[in-house]
């Protein structure tokens, strides 16, 4: 079979990763439809975005290094099926119950394929190529964000089932991104030994870097959490939008804000990026609150720009420092495991949110959240810049080679 080229096949990957993110913000705009037609309550609103890291994390848990042992079209091909089986679920969705197997089925698919995606992006990039990864990454994954809100408050706006037919857009896209993974040359290797859960392992020589990862990574994505699960909510009660497709763009701001900050930002060293993301952080996050407080529409556009450029410094920072020193054999599981810390804090995020919002009122959760994901930003810079010479040594580019070529380097010098 006729495999893509290294650049197609680059493209394709990133593909995998934008269209793990519209699966992961595909339900965001659907969310009030659900509270007023099932008559949930916030936090149960919360638990639907919140199950998805909760199923998502034991998988990167337990298959974190699969597909250094498979390959990454396999491993990437059954993430897909699964997505596509969560996908079809929430399409047919009558009940709460329903919408939670779906979103488990979405976890534990994206878990099985986005570190794949993201490893595959290096390995058929090249390996000069490593920072331009990251950024590609972020910029795939807002532009998933932004489907899956502009779509989503579109059809749901605008077309008829809206409770469904947003997700049936999704399968398909889902499918024909499958499709294209299909013809992904094959990557796996032998020399690495037969696959078995293992627990993701960081090797000792990078902890320092992994460390500014998961934790920019981690602050990236309880952000998310912020504007996924609660977005539409924020819009609709403290904004006084009744419009699902306004609503809906004025969500995507921020994940537009992501991918062009990803852009402009790709050539910055990833320990500046997360030094400069507490800054966008504190004034996004004041601009949030202050929207809550005057109901300013205008405060809530600027809070989007302000904390999208803060989501992307931190996520393309942090993926950035552990993706050019993690050793190429355990690419996938290293990147796994800050995915994995990630996910954790947005799931626990999602929940708080979900349970302050119940009790205290919409406006407590945003305060609370505000005040403790400067606090996470803040840590991630600190860091990701500890070290003085050690830590701009990292600025360098680091050659990631392929496990045979690391074997025959090793053979070399014990000779």
């Amino acid at each position: 079979m006729t495999s893509l080229s290294p650049r197609a096949s680059f493209w394709t990957a990133a593909a995998v990763a934008g269209l793990a993110l519209w699966a992961s913000g595909a339900p965001t705009i659907v969310y009030p439809l659900y509270e007023a037609q099932w008559h949930l309550s916030a936090a149960a609103g919360t638990l639907i975005f919140a199950i998805y890291p909760i199923a998502l994390i034991p998988t990167l848990l337990v298959f974190g290094n699969l597909s250094d042992h498979i390959g990454r079209r396999a491993a990437i091909l059954l993430g897909l099926v699964l997505l596509a089986a969560g996908t079809v679920a929430f399409g047919l969705a009558g009940d709460l119950t329903a919408v939670l197997i779906g979103r488990a089925l979405m976890g534990i698919g994206v878990g099985l394929s986005l570190s794949p995606a993201t490893a595959a992006m290096i390995d058929f990039g090249g390996a000069e190529r490593a920072p331009r990864a990251s950024s590609v990454t972020t910029a795939a994954t807002a532009t998933g964000l932004a489907l899956a809100t502009l779509v989503g408050g579109l059809l749901v706006q605008h077309a008829p089932f809206p409770l469904h037919l947003t997700f049936w857009v999704l399968l398909v896209v889902t499918v024909l991104v499958g499709a294209a993974v299909a013809f992904l040359p094959r990557t796996r290797d032998t020399s690495i030994g037969r696959w078995r859960p293992r627990a993701p392992r960081v090797p000792a020589g990078i902890r320092r870097e992994f460390a500014a990862a998961a934790l920019g990574v981690s602050t990236a994505f309880a952000v998310g959490s912020v504007f996924l699960a609660l977005g539409a909510q924020v819009a609709q009660q403290l904004i006084g939008s009744g419009d699902a497709f306004i609503n809906g763009a004025v969500i995507s701001v921020s994940a537009v804000a992501i991918g062009v900050v990803a852009i402009l930002a790709r050539r910055l060293r990833p320990r500046m990026s997360l030094a400069f993301a507490p800054i966008a952080m504190v004034t996004g996050l004041a601009a949030l609150v202050g929207a809550g407080l005057v109901h300013s529409l205008i405060f809530f556009v600027i809070a989007s720009v302000l904390t999208g450029a803060g989501y992307s410094l931190l996520f393309s920072g942090g993926l950035g420092m552990v993706t050019a020193s993690a050793p190429a054999h355990h690419r996938a599981a290293v990147i796994s495991a800050v995915y994995t810390v990630g996910y954790l804090v947005q799931a626990i995020a999602a929940l708080a949110l979900g349970v302050i919002a119940t009790s205290s009122g919409l406006l407590a959760a945003i305060e609370i959240g505000s005040v403790v994901l400067v606090l996470l930003a803040v840590a991630a810079g600190v860091v990701g810049n500890v070290g003085g010479r050690r830590a701009k040594a990292q600025d360098a580019p680091i050659p990631l080679v392929t496990s045979g070529e690391q074997a025959a380097e090793e053979s070399r010098r014990a000779a």
